[in-house]
């Protein structure tokens, strides 16, 4: 019996990753994101239409897993220091959100007719944004580590915590505990939650770094104890009453400090892709398209003041605390969509009576709505901004003290080069033009990358090459170069966009000197000279012709000396 079982759950699985292959191939060629195809497979599959997807055990085991090496993933690129200088905002605007969206939605529930426990389910199930899908997403543009995907990061977090403590409380009433006995429970998470974090400071402080060092000499054990230490702190986050999510993204943090963290997670982005695809199948599975009948029009009514409103709060507030609108804006998308969380929120008062199916099939609905359309504001973030920023001036104090331009130096604020990019490549051009006596200036949208580069005493601005108000605020006047060299889909749009979106920035701004850009295929040659770029960088090819002119012109390398061995090569 055991074995026919087995086999059956190796077919659907089998069924399962066909029908993503092809609905994904479609997905592709239509220029739609994956998530939206991944969650209609879920819907496909569901037992609303094929019902293949009847393993709701094991898909939901892969998707568990696949949350929580997503998480340890973020948490090994999670810089401490930095997370506490954005602490402020990340609770300001969590907090903020939070408030809005629950006084506003209760507000708009009454309006319907819904009443006053339902109205109440529904503003609070409204709260809940998916960190699972924003922090997949802003990991596929690489904006995981920019300032707008850092405060997002920051603000998910405590709305989790806030998931935490509306479960506890549901729990409670569930329970039917006395008010005291849920103040008990509350006080334990946070005390469960302080000793975790006490045990992951210790362990970095006196293992992490010779612990990874030794399971480095086997890469396959380093991969297997990354996805046991996650698969570990994931549950007893969960055991502890703080959720998977907390658990997976402190198991990140506690290895963040070592220098394998890197190769751990070139590594495990593959599994995270292929794992989290079983979250996004069982999120469209779960979806019951039977409770969404005359549902619509209220559904339609939240959904747009999710879509529109969970943002602009964001906006409002992060603009007050002196960040400057593109930031704000970028940032305030994330939340432009319910959780999965509100799904399970709804059914637990579903199970106790409080709300009927029909209201859990109100919030299933706007769940589908706003995270399909999410999915794509997200996605299309910059041009949804280039088209909206002339309407967005109100939300941007006159300074903006949070992003201000970084101490540029002596020289009367003049520089001979402005170098966007300080990746491996650009850090290299930047130092050797340098070392040949120019003033450089670097620009990045990475906050760590700033502060390091700040840190070492060089000149470097935060900002985003795409953004034109951002390139004209730079001191343009007197350079002769203007270098680009953000390596392929670090903006969030794609790198033609981002480098033709430079060019025409830097000459609205005046810029008189000379541009120069990075391309990796020939092909993009082209259209960036036509658009007046004065030099095209091909790394690969400009390297391979500098070694055939050092193999060909001075013939076989001399034996390094002992002082060349020892120094090894220049690696700046």
């Amino acid at each position: 019996m055991l074995e026919i079982v087995s086999i059956s759950v190796f077919y659907e699985v089998a069924a399962l990753l066909v029908l993503a292959a092809a609905v994904g191939l479609v997905g592709v060629l239509l220029r739609q994101p994956l998530i939206v195809s991944f969650i209609a497979v879920g819907i496909l599959a569901g037992p609303s239409l094929l019902d293949i997807a009847r393993s709701d055990e094991q898909i939901n085991l892969l998707a568990e897993l696949g949350i929580a090496v997503l998480l340890f993933l973020v948490g090994l690129k999670l810089d401490v220091k930095l997370v506490r200088t954005l602490g402020a905002v990340a609770l300001t605007t969590g907090l903020g959100q939070v408030a809005f969206t629950s006084v506003v939605g209760f507000g708009l529930g009454l309006a319907l007719g819904l009443g006053v426990v339902t109205s109440l389910y529904v503003a609070v199930a409204l709260t809940f944004s998916s960190t699972i899908i924003i922090v997949k997403l802003l990991s596929d543009k690489r904006e995981i580590d920019s300032l707008h995907g850092r405060v997002a990061l920051g603000f998910l977090i405590v709305q989790d915590l806030v998931v935490v403590l509306a479960m506890l409380v549901m729990s409670g009433i569930g329970a039917g505990a006395q008010s005291d006995s849920a103040i008990t429970d509350v006080a334990l998470v946070f005390g469960y939650g302080a000793l975790m974090l006490l045990a992951v400071g210790l362990f970095i402080r006196f293992a992490a770094e010779r612990l990874v060092e030794r399971l480095a000499r086997a890469p396959e054990l380093m991969v297997c104890f990354a996805i046991g230490w996650a698969a570990l702190f994931a549950a007893a986050g969960d055991y502890l009453g703080f959720s998977k999510e907390l658990g997976g993204l402190l198991a990140g943090v506690s290895l963040a400090s070592t220098q394998f963290r890197e190769a751990l997670a070139a590594r495990l982005a593959p599994l995270r892709d292929f794992l989290l695809l079983f979250f996004f199948i069982a999120l469209g599975a779960g979806l019951d398209l039977s409770l969404l009948d005359e549902q619509i029009p209220a559904a339609l009514m939240l959904s747009l003041f999710v879509l529109i409103g969970n943002p602009l709060i964001v906006l409002v507030i992060m603009g007050a605390m002196g960040y400057r609108k593109r930031t704000g804006f970028l940032a305030g998308l994330t939340v432009a969509q319910i959780s999965e969380f509100s799904l399970i929120f709804a059914a637990v008062g579903v199970s106790l009576g409080h709300i009927g199916a029909e209201t859990l099939g109100l919030v299933t609905l706007v769940g589908l709505i706003t995270i399909s359309l999410s999915t794509y504001m997200i996605t299309y973030s910059h041009h949804l901004f280039a088209l909206l920023e002339p309407f967005l001036g109100v939300f941007e104090r006159r300074n903006t003290p949070r992003e201000a331009v970084a101490d540029l130096g002596e020289a009367s604020g003049r520089y001979d080069v402005l170098l966007f990019g300080l990746g491996r490549y650009g850090s290299a051009i930047a130092h050797r033009l340098r070392h040949r006596g120019l003033l450089v200036l670097g620009v990045d949208f990475n906050p760590a990358v700033v502060k390091e580069w700040r840190q070492q005493g060089l000149d470097v601005a935060y900002g985003d090459a795409t953004d034109p108000e951002f390139v004209a605020s730079l001191p343009l006047k007197g350079a002769s170069w203007a270098v680009s060299a953000v390596p392929e889909h670090e903006t969030g749009v794609t790198h033609e966009d981002a480098r033709l979106g430079l060019i025409d920035g830097l000459r609205v701004a005046g810029f008189a000197g000379r541009v120069a850009v990075t391309v990796q295929r020939g092909s993009d040659t082209e259209p960036l000279a036509t658009r007046g770029a004065d030099l095209i960088l091909q790394p690969f090819r400009d390297a391979a012709d500098q070694a055939a002119r050092l193999i060909l012109d001075e013939g076989p390398p001399a034996k390094p000396t002992s002082s060349q061995s020892s120094r090894g090569p220049d690696r700046s």
